[in-house]
């Protein structure tokens, strides 16, 4: 079945009904999750003396 005829003000209306604005701005805030990679090692950021000395000075 052939779709009715309609005029160039009715297609134009409803594009602009269905086309006519913009969608809601979104702050880029809301766009990126910030999650930590890994959850920080307190041991690891210690300084030791004695490793530093095995690591470095023997040799």
């Amino acid at each position: 079945m052939a779709e009715p005829i309609r005029t160039q003000d009715a297609d134009a209306a409803e594009r602009r009904a269905r086309f006519g604005s913009l969608p809601q701005r979104i702050r880029p805030e809301d766009t990126v999750q910030e999650v930590p990679a890994a959850a920080p090692d307190p041991a690891r950021d210690t300084y030791n003396a004695d490793e530093w000395l095995v690591r470095y000075a023997a040799g």
